[in-house]
């Protein structure tokens, strides 16, 4: 267990005498939150266009997965730094047994939006007579 930030103040001056760059993380960040009897799941995932993005709904579980490459490196330029990776992601969501057709989404200025209704908690909890 580290006490250290990830980041550090100087970190980006620093990476500059690095042999190698260092990858950025390639997590995309997410809110879940519910509102108006439906569950919302907005995904920032900046970098990506709306046709590298797949989604798909099976037994359950949301997965979505999505794959970008960087533009074709010119020979003639020489980087000094070079940042944009080409780069794939998959998120996965347990969100029960909801209709497929009820499960909307959205993609605007890189945050895909998903909607879909609460699924109803059914009591599955049994009490047995104790005799």
């Amino acid at each position: 267990m580290s006490l250290l930030p990830e980041r550090l103040y100087l970190d980006d001056f620093f990476d500059d005498f690095a042999p190698m760059p260092r990858m950025k993380n390639l997590d995309m960040k997410c809110d879940i939150y519910e509102k108006g009897g439906n569950v919302h799941i907005e995904l920032e995932v900046p970098g990506y266009d709306k046709k590298d993005i797949k989604l798909d709904h099976e037994n359950g579980v949301l997965t979505i997965e999505g794959h970008t490459s960087s533009e074709k490196e010119d020979k003639e330029k020489k980087y000094f730094r070079k940042e944009r990776v080409s780069g794939s992601f998959k998120r996965q969501f347990t969100i029960g047994n909801v209709n497929e057709n009820d499960i909307h989404a959205s993609f605007n200025n890189g945050v895909l939006k998903i909607t879909f209704p609460k699924e109803e908690k059914k009591e599955s909890k049994k009490y047995i007579q104790i005799n």
